[in-house]
């Protein structure tokens, strides 16, 4: 309740303010809709809210023929984002709430039964040079397309190697470091140690930590407007440009099915059952003159999939979800600002998992707005599970980000 009126409370001083600043304020649509710098410099505030609403219809296969489909109308997502600066630019904040249902679900013991408001809390402080410390709730330097926000993504959702195997958000800390190799070649490090049981956990750290490297290499310079980490090249590249990445994830007595997420792995005497846990990935990103390509492999080990009570032979029904998967996307951006997109994704899992090897095809088309900011977006998806049609999804939505 606190924080519900908090946010109602932030909601009206930002509508004051905006009406007051109305004949000074020089924002535009997409740039945020408060952007205030204190007169002596001393911080900046960024207010940008921005939701996604979306209409599903899904025909499952019964063995002879497509059923009655199931209809759904959704909001995806709905989210309050403030960012700046505080005290130096060099020292920046992101702070982003979620209000949706997909937003504040997985309330449990270890949260305290409350509903997981907080997505980003985070500072990131450029203490030298090209060095920089991260400290809060963010995203993991995982996956490319995970770390690519939602707001900006090519499809209507991101792929099913992402919702398997990706390691999301964690509380930690972060180094961040760029090096230039010479001419226009970028190498960019990435390093994090967290909590491991993802966000907003209240009530300790039941398993070990996790630790997290990744490294990119943009061998033809950077991305214009940080391209390599929006979906679409709506920046229309004038030259190539490639970024290669590589992350390693190491979460050591992870106490989740799938380290940051998923059920804990609690044994009937109360205790929880504790595995290590490895996850790479390998992907690119790919843009020139209006063509984008992005691609990703990924897998995870456990060292014991199958977890057990105190004795070491007793099932307790959980399973780490372990496995392999690779996900391949392009698309066209036309001068219309008309975008076509295609997606293939395949899942290939431990057989001691039972789950079943998975093959996915996706076709998307979109009309750019303004950008990322304004689209409309549509795609249909066939999924074949174990080598049997299984399901065709449609999917139509909108998103508006301020």
């Amino acid at each position: 309740m606190k924080l519900k009126l908090s946010i109602m409370a932030i909601l009206a001083i930002a509508t004051i303010t905006q009406i007051k600043a109305q004949e000074i304020s020089d924002t535009s649509f997409g740039k945020g809709l408060i952007n205030f710098v204190a007169k002596d410099s001393s911080f900046s505030v960024k207010f940008a809210p921005r939701f996604q609403v979306r209409s599903i219809s899904s025909w499952d296969h019964d063995g002879n023929q497509y059923v009655s489909p199931d209809h759904n109308f959704i909001v995806r997502r709905a989210r309050l984002k403030f960012d700046g600066f505080a005290y130096s630019p060099k020292l920046k904040y992101k702070l982003e709430l979620g209000l949706s249902n997909r937003d504040i679900s997985g309330a449990n013991q270890f949260n305290r039964n409350t509903p997981r408001y907080i997505l980003d809390a985070v500072i990131m402080w450029n203490f030298s040079g090209n060095w920089e410390l991260w400290a809060g709730q963010t995203k993991l330097p995982g996956n490319v397309e995970r770390v690519v926000s939602s707001a900006n993504l090519q499809l209507i959702d991101r792929s099913l190697l992402n919702s398997r195997f990706n390691i999301d958000r964690d509380l930690g800390i972060q180094l961040r470091h760029k090096t230039n190799l010479g001419g226009d070649f970028l190498m960019r490090e990435k390093f994090a140690i967290s909590q491991g049981e993802g966000r907003n956990v209240t009530e300790g750290n039941e398993g070990g930590l996790q630790y997290t490297a990744r490294l990119e290499f943009l061998p033809f310079g950077t991305f214009k407007s940080k391209g390599d980490y929006f979906q679409s090249d709506l920046k229309r590249e004038a030259k190539p440009k490639l970024m290669l990445g590589f992350t390693y994830n190491y979460n050591q007595d992870a106490v989740r099915e799938r380290g940051f997420a998923g059920d804990y792995m609690i044994r009937t005497d109360g205790s929880i059952y504790e595995t290590d846990q490895t996850t790479i990935f390998a992907d690119a990103m790919f843009k020139y003159n209006g063509l984008s390509f992005m691609g990703e492999y990924a897998k995870r080990t456990a060292d014991d999939e199958v977890a057990t009570e105190l004795d070491g032979l007793t099932p307790t029904g959980d399973i780490v979800l372990t496995g392999n998967a690779l996900n391949l996307q392009a698309g066209y951006l036309f001068k219309s600002n008309y975008e076509i997109v295609a997606r293939f994704t395949t899942l290939e899992y431990e057989n001691i998992t039972g789950a079943l090897p998975t093959e996915q095809y996706t076709l998307g088309f979109n009309k750019f707005v303004v950008g990322h900011k304004l689209k409309v977006q549509s795609d249909i998806s066939y999924t074949s599970l174990d080598g049997n049609a299984d399901n065709i999804t449609f999917r139509l939505g909108f998103d508006i980000h301020f």
